[in-house]
């Protein structure tokens, strides 16, 4: 499984960015508007992975940050949302609003975007406002800005087997009290604390 894409950035459109890595392999990888926006001017990117591998096709996604992602991958668990809905929700608002509208089950800016039904709508506010608190409590919307040591400290207590979401928060309070935390001082520091 591929976690993140590090590389040169070789090409950048509103839908989609290949990344280069050392050993001279491209990844086209399908992004939304909000991550499109973000890689704009650079030449070099790290993006976080998910994959989705079927029978005739094995598409990447990338993500600037583990909010969007882990948003992506709770949206594509609905029943009748795949992949490309996600990615257009995404577009359609950030991380944060998306969180707020799940939590405050607003349906009608649910069913603003474009390819989304009233229905729809419903079925994903039900499935995901437990999963997902009120904007000011969401362990989503409060991670840190991406920071590699954050994103490397909560993959390895995922490995460790503690679940993301508490990860995450404990991941937080350490990083917004000493933002310069190394990776393994953070995971030392939060062990005792899960």
């Amino acid at each position: 499984m591929i976690e993140y894409i590090k590389g040169q950035l070789t090409s950048l459109n509103p839908a989609a960015a290949v990344i280069e890595t050392a050993g001279g392999v491209a990844y086209l990888l399908q992004i939304s508007l909000p991550t499109f926006s973000k890689l704009e001017g650079l030449t070099e990117a790290r993006l976080l992975v998910h994959e989705a591998i079927k029978e005739d096709a094995w598409t990447l996604y990338g993500f600037l940050d583990e909010a969007e992602r882990e948003l992506f991958r709770l949206l594509i668990g609905v029943s009748g949302v795949g992949a490309s809905t996600a990615r257009m929700i995404l577009s359609a608002m950030s991380a944060e609003e998306l969180s707020a509208v799940i939590a405050t089950s607003d349906v009608k800016r649910m069913k603003s975007v474009k390819g989304i039904g009233a229905k729809t709508a419903e079925r994903i506010i039900v499935d995901l406002r437990d999963k997902i608190k009120a904007p000011d409590a969401t362990l989503i919307i409060q991670s840190p800005a991406t920071s590699e040591a954050f994103d490397e400290a909560l993959a390895a207590l995922t490995m460790l087997g503690f679940a993301a979401a508490q990860s995450r928060k404990v991941l937080k309070k350490l990083f917004d009290a000493d933002p310069g935390l190394r990776v393994e001082a953070a995971i030392r520091k939060a062990l005792p604390l899960m």
